[in-house]
């Protein structure tokens, strides 16, 4: 048996569902394999998008993202997407074919390790057609247990090497949670009992339903109010003492909770400086507390004085039973009901007119007249903060935010990685102009999936972020100007339903597609207003 084709069912045996890329000679052999043993292939028009589409696969469903690349070019244009998943811990494979041991001027070559360290992936070689199963087990074992993107190389020649029948391969199990020390339960414990005004931030590490619920009993316990980065965006949606997102995206009311904490525990979270407003959130006499499985996360923010190395879930339930057996019960910031902390409900002027839509305008028609059960995915840019808090989600899973990198254009792939993982939800992509023509490739992949799938595009004919950044101080703008593109024509061009909407009355033809058939994407072109940068850009620049 090829030693690719065994590689394939191995991968199948051990729980992969779903893979993603755009095939080449290098990955012919091991993309079929994974198809005839079981998994969905879904292909990409570009490395680019696939690599992010298994990203947000992972993240939505909860299992495995696979990746498989052509050598050389499959693997650089891939190389975005790749470092998005590493600095995300997204549990992901790349399996990049690699040029063999006779490919040593193939022009081809890369140095995968290399490349690998750079973007802050792990590695990992098939070292012979003997060891290249084992290799490749161990690699997905390391992405599921480390919580990490691992590129593995798959040289020609092993992989067209013989090999036997894979033997009988376990699946990969759940992952034991990290316990935390006791000590630091007892500090943290003490922190909270002391605490007035407390305040948790939950973030990437907690997106899981047991960690939230032992997160949210212990807060009540606490009279703490809960919040969370923008990743973990609707982890404790239907709580009545939720703030929603902390950071640049918070609205005033929920800045001013946080803000006013004298202490706060961070579970899973960074606490960087666009979760804390680089770091105006965190009070100056604040304790601040930080619960992570990754020692190296511990204390990044140098305002931390106390980190527990262990499992947000496990830690919050530890701490709450010795609280408990303290006898510990608080009010905290609990006295009074919360008022809304929802945008969509704080007073603004409508700056719609002339053919331009106001962005939070659009945004709240949107909510209104799209099915409550969703997944928003929403790309980089100025516009980004109106979807992701004017939009609502049904929960964490409904939230897919590809930003670690920051970097434009990612998010249709997004979308449609979210989409394969759920598909009994309706997928919204939300996308600024300029990251919609970056991916635009991907529309086609949208339409021959069939994916009944929503794309937004806040079209202000710019760079926004740039626009605003730099317009007020004077300079030149023509480089990131650029003349309107009538993108619903180009999306009928690729088979998508598509509607150009400059006013409120326009959204009308989203709640008829919401109420149809939906055997078709819908491409919303929205003529948005530039008039101002968005809230969370302008507290983005008050910090530089």
């Amino acid at each position: 048996m090829l030693v690719a084709e065994a590689v394939g069912r191995a991968l199948v045996a051990a729980g992969v569902e779903c893979a993603f890329g755009v095939v080449g000679s290098g990955n012919f052999h091991l993309t079929n394999a994974l198809v005839a043993a079981g998994a969905r292939f879904v292909a990409a028009r570009h490395e680019g998008g696939a690599a992010v589409m298994a990203d947000a696969y992972a993240r939505t469903s909860g299992r495995l993202g696979v990746l498989t690349l052509h050598q050389g070019p499959g693997l650089t244009n891939a190389l975005t997407g790749i470092a998005e998943a590493a600095k995300s811990r997204t549990p992901m494979v790349v399996l990049a074919a690699d040029t063999g041991a006779a490919g040593a001027r193939s022009n081809f070559r890369l140095d995968q390790a290399a490349l690998a360290a750079g973007v802050g992936a792990a590695y990992e070689r098939a070292a012979t057609a003997e060891s290249a199963v084992a290799d490749v087990l161990r690699a997905a074992r390391r992405a599921h247990a480390e919580r990490r993107t691992v590129l593995v190389s798959l040289p020609l020649d092993v992989q067209g090497g013989d090999t036997a029948p894979p033997p009988a391969v376990v699946a990969m199990p759940p992952l034991p949670a990290m316990a935390p020390d006791p000590a630091a339960v007892a500090a943290l414990a003490d922190l909270l009992q002391g605490a007035r005004r407390p305040v948790f931030v939950a973030g990437r590490g907690a997106r899981d339903p047991l960690a939230a619920a032992a997160i949210a009993a212990l807060a009540e316990r606490c009279g703490a109010l809960l919040a969370t980065s923008a990743v973990a965006k609707g982890l404790f949606n239907g709580n009545p003492w939720y703030l929603d997102v902390s950071g640049g995206f918070a609205s005033p009311t929920a800045a001013e909770r946080i803000a006013a904490a004298d202490a706060v525990v961070a579970w899973g979270c960074a606490l960087n400086m666009w979760t804390t407003r680089h770091g105006r959130l965190l009070g100056p006499d604040a304790a601040v507390a930080q619960v992570d499985v990754d020692a190296e996360a511990l204390h990044a923010n140098p305002r931390v004085g106390l980190g527990v190395l262990g499992d947000a879930g496990a830690t919050a339930a530890a701490v709450g039973e010795l609280l408990a057996a303290r006898g510990h019960t608080a009010e905290g910031c609990r006295a009074e009901p919360l008022p809304s902390v929802r945008w969509r409900d704080v007073p603004y002027e409508d700056e719609g007119g002339d053919g331009r839509i106001d962005p939070r305008t659009l945004s709240i028609g949107l909510d209104d007249r799209l099915p409550a059960q969703r997944t928003l995915a929403v790309d980089s840019g100025n516009f980004m903060g109106y979807p992701s808090m004017y939009l609502s989600v049904p929960d964490t899973a409904g939230f897919c935010f590809t930003q670690a990198f920051q970097s434009v254009g990612l998010g249709l792939a997004t979308a449609v990685g979210a989409a394969v993982a759920r598909p009994d939800r309706l997928t919204v992509a939300a996308l600024g102009d300029g990251g919609f023509l970056m991916g635009v490739s991907e529309l086609e992949t949208v339409v021959r999936l069939g994916l009944p799938m929503v794309i937004v595009v806040y079209n202000d004919a710019a760079y926004g972020a740039e626009v605003h950044h730099f317009g007020p101080h004077g300079h030149p703008l023509d480089t990131v100007v650029f003349p309107d593109t009538d993108l619903a024509a180009i999306a009928r061009g690729y088979g998508c339903a598509a509607a150009t909407v400059r006013a409120p009355d326009d959204l009308e033809t989203v709640a008829e597609w919401a109420a149809g058939p939906r055997d078709r994407p819908l491409l919303i072109d929205a003529k948005v207003t530039g008039v101002r940068g968005s809230w969370w850009l302008e507290e983005a620049f008050r910090g530089h």
